[in-house]
């Protein structure tokens, strides 16, 4: 170990641009990797066999679509005549007891039609958004199914029948929160998004209106990932138009990252980035629209589409790929627009018609309704998304907790020790992660030192009387990026990359508990670990990996992580998740594994920070 003399900085300014810097390095890298390897592509037989490659892992990450072959159930529950043409307020089963709402915009002449699928974007109002594209493909004489996202307009996750509106929050939250849940049972939450859309898809073939050999998908924003995913995933989908969201993580893994759906754990590891999306959907015409000032920027769109451009032309298919840039922010301009039905018009009816955007009555989102209330879940019953996740997570393995953590955590030990003359501490926590602490309060003297989970500039825990390092895990205390799914960006970013915060975070404290133990105040000492709120999750993996840590002090930490699917609601749930944990064990299998190290845990909460009434626990006393 080595000394510092010199006074260094403690801290830098913001950890959270640390931890971005060391995982945009990273992401950087994997991509690097990944465009060697397309590079060396320059065959049919080569690219097809990227594409076995492709679509296998894509399945892989998102834990594989539902195993589900029952019936629709879908039924018409109310007309609206438009003119030229009629909409109809649809409902089907994606799931059993789960429920989608729908419209389907369908001309008044003679079938079968070509048909457009519309996945929407994040817009509270969900289906109605699409009335104006919908209603002129409908004029262009498609069929067109506009059908809501979990959590927007019909299908409102904790849904409060007292607001009609969510307990979660808006759209982007709730698919943040079922995000982490569906982490929690080792699978994405993109599989449930795709597997609406499939079942949507279902639908809109078995109309006998529809030609099934001519279904094209387009949407925006959420629903130009959707679009982008049904279309690479289900053969079904001849003509693809994604707007505003194809770009390369090049440039936005430390920009935008989109939402839970966006953003499969492992996607960058697995050496993919969107293009191979449009790749897998090759030689098929495929359009990416993008708007000048849209945070989705072209710069990053550029990218996607100069290597797609490039694939396309190993199977000699140049003209069906192709690239459009709109005036304005995020959405879809009249040029955007115009340019989508000059797309499928020209791939899906051999260029028949115009593309020239006709008026359309715009109507209250309120008559698009396919209930009566307006909500799935009081008209049918239909169940959140979270006690689907939670059922599909029931099952346990019996693997040794442990060692399963054991392999995730990977702790090695620190370099790079340096300790400055006021108790101020610097290491490398490995690749290059520069982590700080401080140790403060004197001397142990062959009794007990505190490794506190605190920022290093915090005061000293009142009442320790021996050594305390108070030390704070890499880009911890952060800043939330929501008011309940916390600082769910970094998290989701560490898991493009293939990498996990929790994890992570609990080899920290271990490198700081091997710093702590070479300290010249702590030799001959027991070490007692201290932690509060979700951060006791990560001290509870670090105890149960270290025979060192002699005791466990937690406060309002969690109590289970198999809680966190009681309800469709928690808080900072992202910090605590290591991908399929709950199939292996819960915190209390940890404090068992400690055992008979004790675990001092004062007032456990559930994961809305509740105090909950459990045996074995140690509640605090507040009188006046």
């Amino acid at each position: 170990m080595v000394f510092a003399a010199p006074f260094f900085a403690l801290l830098q300014a913001d950890p959270s641009a640390a931890l971005l810097k060391w995982m945009d390095a990273r992401a950087q890298a994997q991509l690097a990797a990944r465009e060697a390897k397309i590079a060396a592509i320059h065959t049919p037989a080569e690219a097809d066999a990227r594409k076995r490659y492709v679509r296998s892992k894509i399945l892989e990450i998102i834990g594989g679509l539902p195993d589900y072959s029952g019936p629709l159930n879908a039924r018409v529950t109310g007309r609206i005549d438009a003119g030229q043409y009629t909409i109809e307020k649809i409902v089907f089963e994606s799931l059993p007891r789960y429920w989608v709402a729908a419209n389907a915009y369908a001309p008044k002449s003679a079938g079968p039609h070509p048909a457009i699928l519309i996945p929407m974007g994040h817009w509270e109002q969900g289906k109605a958004a699409a009335q104006r594209m919908a209603g002129n493909f409908a004029l262009k004489g498609f069929v067109a199914l506009a059908f809501d996202p979990m959590g927007q307009g019909e299908r409102l996750q904790a849904y409060d029948w007292r607001t009609g509106k969510s307990l979660a929050g808006g759209a982007t939250e709730q698919h943040i929160l079922a995000g982490a849940q569906s982490l929690l049972v080792g699978e994405s939450f993109a599989r449930y998004r795709i597997w609406d859309a499939k079942r949507a898809l279902d639908y809109l073939v078995s109309r006998p209106d529809v030609d099934s050999a001519r279904i094209g998908c387009t949407g925006c924003s959420g629903g130009g990932t959707l679009t982008t995913y049904i279309s690479a995933l289900d053969p079904r989908i001849q003509v693809a138009a994604p707007s505003c969201y194809m770009n390369s993580f090049r440039l936005l893994f430390s920009g935008p990252v989109g939402d839970s759906e966006q953003s499969p754990p492992g996607f960058l590891a697995a050496g993919l980035d969107q293009t191979d999306y449009v790749e897998l959907f090759a030689p098929k015409p495929w359009m990416i629209t993008s708007t000048e000032q849209d945070f989705f920027t072209p710069a990053g769109a550029k990218i996607v589409f100069e290597e797609a451009k490039q694939w396309y032309r190993i199977y000699g298919a140049e003209d069906r790929v192709a690239w459009v840039v709109g005036p304005g922010g995020h959405g879809t301009p009249l040029e955007v627009r115009e340019a989508v039905y000059r797309w499928m018009i020209r791939w899906l009816k051999n260029g028949a018609g115009s593309s020239k955007e006709q008026d359309v009555e715009l109507r209250p989102d309120h008559e698009f309704r396919a209930t009566e209330t307006g909500q799935v879940s009081a008209d049918l019953k239909s169940r959140d998304l979270y006690e689907i996740i939670r059922e599909h997570g029931e099952a346990a393995s019996g693997a040794d907790l442990v060692g399963w953590l054991r392999k995730r955590v990977n702790h090695q030990p620190p370099t790079h020790v340096t300790r400055g003359a006021n108790g101020e501490i610097a290491f490398d926590a490995g690749g290059g992660m520069t982590l700080h602490a401080r140790l403060v309060a004197g001397v142990a003297r062959g009794g007990e030192v505190t490794l506190t989970i605190a920022h290093p500039d915090a005061p000293a825990p009142a009442g320790e009387k021996g050594a305390v390092m108070l030390f704070a895990p890499r880009g911890w205390p952060e800043k939330p990026n929501a008011r309940l799914s916390g600082a769910w960006l970094a998290n989701t970013r560490a898991a493009l990359i293939g990498e996990n915060l929790p994890a992570l975070r609990a080899h920290d404290i271990l490198c700081a508990l091997d710093v702590l133990a070479a300290q010249p105040e702590a030799a001959g000492a027991a070490i007692r670990l201290q932690a509060q709120g979700v951060s006791g999750v990560w001290a509870l993996i670090a105890a149960a990996l270290d025979q060192r840590i002699s005791r466990v002090s937690l406060h309002r930490t969690p109590y289970s992580l198999r809680a966190a699917l009681s309800n469709p609601l928690s808080r900072d749930l992202h910090d605590a998740v290591i991908p399929g944990m709950i199939r292996i064990g819960d915190l209390a299998d940890l404090a068992h594994a400690i055992a008979p190290r004790a675990v001092e845990w004062t007032d456990p909460t559930d994961w809305m920070g509740n105090i909950v009434a459990l045996p074995g626990f140690r509640y605090s006393v507040f009188a006046n």
